[in-house]
């Protein structure tokens, strides 16, 4: 037991890479002459032959001697066909056949590769695909091109399937040329220095090719260091390269944070590996077999303080600058070359240039060892155990990426029970249990039968490769394993180690973190911003528009301007009016004053925005209008050489181009927005600031040429002089709309297309578009290859279908809804195909999900167009509408190919029937040429919705009036709102919504009255009891209903709707509180006169409740006064006409959201509309003011104490900031701020004196 616990383990941890691109190695040289054809009959081998006719020397090509190919005794998946080439040579095609004349053929096959006969390595088509395709039947011949091609010189044949009906039967081809190579063997303790001639050298340069294999999993590969620190080191550890450039700031291998990039895996396999780093300056590309990394790297590397000499296979002059161990390369390199310098053959001439440290040899003797794979979890290797011994001893290295598994199990004889070596979560444990004296067998994996349960684990079986399997300290011999002499295996592959890594490359996108397991890979999409099997899909919108039309309100959000693109997504703000903003904010929004700058010692204000260059040019493509405000004033300071029209400023935009036109200007240089418009203050000038004078002035303005925003930089060089000055402030980028996300077509007939180049969405892809039709059927998108596709359809009016096939054959996805898709709404639709699965959503139904499968074809190959709303063979086409298409982020325009395609019509209308809805509180869905805006004119709430409630607080003795009319005899259309409320109209219903919060009672809510003394009052009685009262008729008392479950006047929001319908009311309390009741009074409101919201001033016509509740008036908060289509409270504060709304004392806007308390500090912050009616524009007069002496004597006392503040205060301020401009010019303060308050003070000082300033700062 002692020795089976001191079991020794060594496992080879392996790690993934992130970034990569495909590369094929391909041949610019003629590499296809047939090597078999030629080969003597004891180059074939193979498992075993049916007979000594069908042996392996009859397996040429379209030979018909012997049986006519070779056949093996049994038809399994154990069996092979082996070709000696000889010498290791370079194969680029090979090609099969079955058994001449007979129903022998093998219809999928591996392809093994190996230098020594040992070890054979699988030979992958993709990075899943294992396995080839092969014959139909006995005499086609099938071929395949190897891309990259194989070097070596054994290969061999594994059938996977074979004909049913007959048995394995093969003849094959292999086609290729000589390899030439020179190699080295190094030991682990020697290693080569190359010196070379400086002048022959460019620092900024280097080329190193190699190629290396090895057993080991750490190694020095080569390093080049410097006497300042500066090194270029290739290193392998665990199994992956590691290139490391660093310029002189850290010493060789200190920390992982020097490690530049990081690529391959499984590199310590015993099989050969190539590498390519192509440095020029900053620039470095970085190649492992065909996986390659570029990158731009960090620091100052454009050139490098390096030694003229450099080492391979470890370092050796370690005193210079290595201050940690590291381990010599251990194995052999192939076609070493510095610079096109070969290094391997200087050694073997023993060149002066050239020193060889330690035992070195010109061939490749390294040991093979003889690797197993356990290719599923039922796989197990049974080895008998010498009886002879009282303990046993085992050791083995493995190799896998599962984290649980059975790796050893060995049973004890005397008693029942076993010991089992259990891999779980990744750690290894020792399980003994019911032991005994002396094992028995020792079993890798777990058989099912063998040993009964006595094995079973709750982990499964291993899954993953051995290797240096040995038995009380004695070597297991795998040949013998293999010819069935030694113990006992099943579902083995010997002599291979098949395992891959499925993280390299890494397929997660968007910094995705990759796992895996022996059979797929995993992707933590956490924090990256993007979701799905592979990190492929943004979870933010594209735009401020899109977040719009979700129904989303003004705020932060994240945008990912270019969706599932390789831009990140950022945060900014979205203003949602009737069109979305994007304002995108810089660090320098302060106000900056400039003095002392001059052609020497320019001033310049550069500016960082919060997103990239990219970003920013992402989210600029995409919107309809930009703009910058650009405030630039100016004293004695100019913007142009007169002398030479050179400019004295300018500003920089997004292309890094100098640019001197001026906010408000079109992009004409030097230009500003006087002299375009004609009216500079010197008119010989084109900009305010060239006329040179002492006092301020300004060329300020917004720039909105999309191409040159937005400003990154602002350089200033005339304020050298005496009482020369300048100040800018630079306003946040502003972008609105969304182009592509209305970007439409609307196909008219079945036979019409719009057609794009070939959709290139190899690995990873995904198609979005908006549709809408009435029609059955049709084809949105169809893009086709020799085999594979894509398509997206209507498949039926309650279905939608995505088929593809990417070589497994094809595949279907289908969504079907309940209701139709037909309807001429708008429906959305997303695909995504990537190597794990395939994906579609429409709508908001759950996306329906097709997985990949394992190790199948992972490569989306198209090469014909684009089809877009029809398909090549112009059937079954769609008719209808498809917007916002893109494709991996891309958007199309379809509008552009629309204007010029038969049957197909730019744009397409009709959005107020999908997002009508989005429209809120009887807002109205208006048609853009490009969306939608919601009409708030009719409803009580504003904002881009209608969902932003108008409520104002109500100060005592304060009201709003709102006159349908003046007098019984108002024309009809005297106004806009009356013209629906004229003395001949009689009203048989009405719709009362409104909310209120107050503690008062009595209160009068809301009164309407007529000309004919007939009125509508809503109050809140002595006991708090809520009483709506209805008078339709003056000649009888009032209807009351009357709701006193509660008293109303508890500080708490209510919510009250009033609905009439001739003598029929219903009201409702709080959405849960509900009558219905007849009114007895009359069933018609007679010449309807005007809506009051509080104190009434006159109230001699109404019951003697109503007259108390109207006395005191309310004081509190009312929201979302709502009768019919008018809103008196919003006509009041959010005037967007001239209304005929009286406000009375004071009244300010507030929320009654806020708790119960708050009014008064609400009633300080909020503007005042006491004694103003109509609009609040400036410009426009006030109507129909309150027309009474009092008011008017009241009125002109304020206005004559008002103006005697007014210039007192001027007074006062004159002086104040005169001290304030004198102390900062002493102390040159640099205080954003006070440069701010101090030229703001300055403006209105140079106005109030009455100097000719024609611009003023706000």
């Amino acid at each position: 037991m002692e020795s089976i616990t001191g079991t020794v383990l060594k496992m080879l941890l392996l790690l993934s890479t992130q970034n990569w691109n495909r590369v094929e190695a391909g041949n610019s040289y003629d590499c296809d002459e047939p090597l078999v054809s030629a080969l003597p009959p004891a180059s074939f081998s193979s498992s075993s032959e049916l007979s000594s006719s069908h042996g392996p020397g009859f397996a040429r090509l379209n030979r018909r001697d012997g049986a006519g190919g070779w056949s093996p005794l049994v038809s399994n998946k154990y069996q092979w066909l082996q070709i000696d080439l000889g010498e290791r040579m370079e194969v680029t095609s090979v090609a099969t056949q079955g058994g001449y004349g007979s129903s022998n053929w093998v219809t999928s096959y591996l392809l093994m590769f190996s230098d020594s006969g040992r070890n054979w390595k699988q030979y992958r088509q993709e990075d899943s695909i294992w396995g080839f395709a092969g014959n139909a039947n006995a005499d086609s011949v099938v071929y395949y091109r190897l891309q990259p091609s194989i070097k070596a010189r054994f290969l061999r044949f594994i059938p996977l399937e074979w004909n049913p009906k007959g048995r394995i039967g093969m003849r094959i081809e292999v086609f290729g040329c000589a390899y030439r190579s020179v190699v080295i063997d190094l030991d682990g303790k020697s290693s080569l220095l190359y010196r070379f001639d400086q002048n022959s050298l460019s620092p900024i340069r280097d080329i190193i090719s190699l190629k290396f294999k090895t057993m080991e999993s750490d190694g020095i590969l080569l390093h080049r260091a410097g006497p300042a620190g500066d090194h270029i080191t290739l290193e392998l550890r665990r199994g992956k390269l590691f290139l490391l450039i660093n310029s002189g700031e850290a010493r060789l291998i200190s920390s992982s944070t020097m490690i530049n990039l990081t690529l391959g895996s499984l590199l310590d396999d015993q099989h050969w590996h190539s590498v390519l780093i192509q440095r020029l300056g900053k620039q470095v590309n970085f190649t492992v077999d065909e996986h390659r990394r570029h990158f731009h790297a960090q620091g100052e590397f454009n050139y490098l303080d390096l030694d003229y000499e450099i080492s391979f296979g470890g370092i050796s002059a370690p005193a210079k600058s290595v201050s940690l161990p590291y381990k010599h390369f251990h194995g052999c390199l192939e076609n070493l070359y510095y610079n096109g310098v070969d290094i391997i053959g200087l050694a073997k001439q023993h060149s002066p240039q050239l020193i060889t440290t330690g035992n070195t040899s010109f061939s490749c003797s390294q040991p093979q060892s003889m690797p197993l794979t356990f290719l599923s979890t039922r796989s197990y290797l049974a080895l008998p155990a010498s009886s002879k011994e009282e303990a046993v001893s085992a050791s083995f290295q493995f190799r896998t990426w599962n984290k649980v598994g059975l790796l050893l199990f060995s049973e004890l004889q005397l008693v029942s029970g076993g010991l089992l070596l259990l891999l779980s979560d990744g750690k290894l444990k020792l399980n003994l249990y019911q032991p005994g004296k002396t094992p028995s067998d020792i079993t890798a994996g777990c058989p099912d039968k063998s040993f009964g349960s006595r094995c079973k684990s709750p982990v499964g079986g291993f899954q993953g490769c051995m290797r240096l399997i040995s038995i009380n300290n004695k070597m297991v011999d795998l040949i013998a394993v293999q010819q069935g002499s030694l113990g006992n295996f099943s579902d083995l592959q010997i002599d291979s180690c098949g395992i891959s890594d499925r993280c390299l490359p890494n397929s997660c996108e968007h910094g995705g973190e990759c796992s895996q397991s022996w059979s797929t890979f995993y992707c933590n999409c956490t924090n990256t911003g993007y979701t799905g099997a592979t990190c492929h899909s943004s979870v933010y919108e594209q735009s401020c528009e899109a977040y719009k039309h979700r129904g989303n309100a003004s705020g932060f959000y994240y945008v990912d301007s270019d969706g599932s693109g390789p831009l990140q997504p950022f945060l900014l703000y979205c203003n949602m009016t009737e069109t979305a903003w994007t304002i995108i904010q810089h660090n320098g929004s302060d106000l900056v004053r400039v003095r002392n700058a001059h052609s020497e010692n320019p001033h310049t204000g550069a500016f960082e925005y919060a997103a990239s260059v990219e970003q920013l040019q992402a989210s600029i493509n995409r919107a309809e209008h930009c703009q910058q405000e650009l405030v630039y004033y100016c004293k004695k300071s100019r913007l142009v050489n007169q002398q030479d029209g050179s400019p004295r400023s300018w500003w920089v935009g997004r292309t890094n181009e100098t640019q001197t036109y001026w906010g408000g200007s079109l992009p004409v240089p030097q230009k500003c927005t006087c002299g375009l418009e004609g009216n500079c203050i010197d008119a010989q000038y084109h900009c305010n600031c060239d006329a040179d004078r002492s006092e301020w002035t300004n060329d300020t303005g917004f720039l909105s040429y999309k191409e040159h925003l937005p400003v990154t930089k602002i350089v200033i060089t005339d304020t050298g002089r005496p009482h020369s000055e300048a100040a800018y402030k630079l306003g946040p980028l502003l972008c609105r709309g969304d182009r592509p996300f209305w970007n439409a077509a609307f196909f008219n007939t079945e036979a019409s297309y719009l057609h794009f180049p070939t959709f290139h969405g190899e690995l990873s892809a995904d198609v979005s578009f908006f549709f809408k039709t009435t029609a059955q059927s049709g084809v949105f998108l169809e893009n086709l290859g020799i085999t594979d596709f894509i398509r997206i359809e209507l498949r039926s009016p309650t279905t939608v279908t995505f088929s593809f096939d990417v070589g497994n054959g094809p595949f279907e996805i289908s969504v079907q809804s309940p209701t139709h898709f037909n309807d001429n709404q708008w429906h959305h639709v997303r695909v995504e195909r990537n190597m794990k699965e395939a994906s579609l959503q429409v709508d908001e139904f759950l996306p329906k999900i097709q997985a990949a499968p394992t190790d199948g074809h992972v490569l989306l190959q198209l090469n014909s167009q684009l089809f877009v709303g029809g398909t090549a063979t112009r059937q079954r086409g769609f008719l209808g509408c498809i917007r916002s298409l893109q494709l991996n982020g891309i958007a199309l325009d379809l509008e552009e190919r629309a204007t010029v395609t038969p049957g197909v019509q730019p744009g397409c209308r009709g959005h107020c029937g999908s997002y009508g809805k989005l429209c809120r509180h009887g807002g109205k869905c208006r048609e853009k040429p490009s969306g939608f805006f919601c009409d708030c004119s009719s409803s009580a709430y504003a904002g881009p919705f209608c969902s932003n409630e108008i409520s104002a607080y109500f100060g005592s003795g304060s009201s709003v009036v709102y006159n349908f009319q003046e007098n019984y005899s108002l024309s009809k259309n005297s106004s806009f709102h009356a013209a629906s409320f004229h003395g001949d109209m009689k009203l048989s219903r009405e719709m009362i919504k409104f909310s209120f919060r107050t503690t008062r009672a009595p209160s009068l809510l809301l009164y309407m009255s007529s000309f004919y003394k007939e009125y509508l009052s809503v109050i809140i009685a002595k006991n708090g009891s809520l009483q709506i009262r209805y008078k339709l008729n003056k000649y009888q008392e009032p209807d009351v209903l009357s709701f006193d479950f509660k008293s109303m006047a508890d500080g708490q929001l209510h919510h009250i709707q009033i609905a009439r319908e001739e003598a029929m009311v219903f009201v409702e309390i709080d959405e849960n509180t509900r009558r219905q009741t007849y009114l007895s009074s009359g069933t018609e409101f007679s010449a309807v006169k005007s809506l009051v919201l509080g104190r009434m001033l006159e109230y001699s016509d109404v019951d003697q409740e109503t007259a108390l509740a109207a006395a005191h008036g309310f004081t509190g908060c009312l929201s979302a006064v709502q009768f019919n289509h008018v809103a008196p409270l919003k006509a009041a504060l959010h005037p967007s006409h001239p209304a005929p709304v009286t406000v009375t004392g004071h009244v300010t806007e507030s929320s009654c959201v806020a708790p119960a308390g708050t009014d008064a500090t609400s009633r300080e912050r909020t503007h005042s509309f006491a004694d103003h009616s109509g609009t609040m524009d400036d410009r426009e007069p006030l109507t129909h003011a309150i027309k009474s002496d009092s008011a008017v004597i009241g009125g002109l006392i304020a206005v004559v104490i008002f103006i005697l503040l007014c210039v007192s205060a001027i007074a006062v301020r004159i002086y104040q900031q005169k001290r304030l401009y004198k102390r900062n010019e002493a102390k040159r303060s640099e205080n954003i701020d006070s440069a701010e308050a101090v030229l703001k003070s300055e403006l209105h000082i140079q106005n109030a004196v009455g100097e000719n300033q024609k611009e003023y700062f706000f």
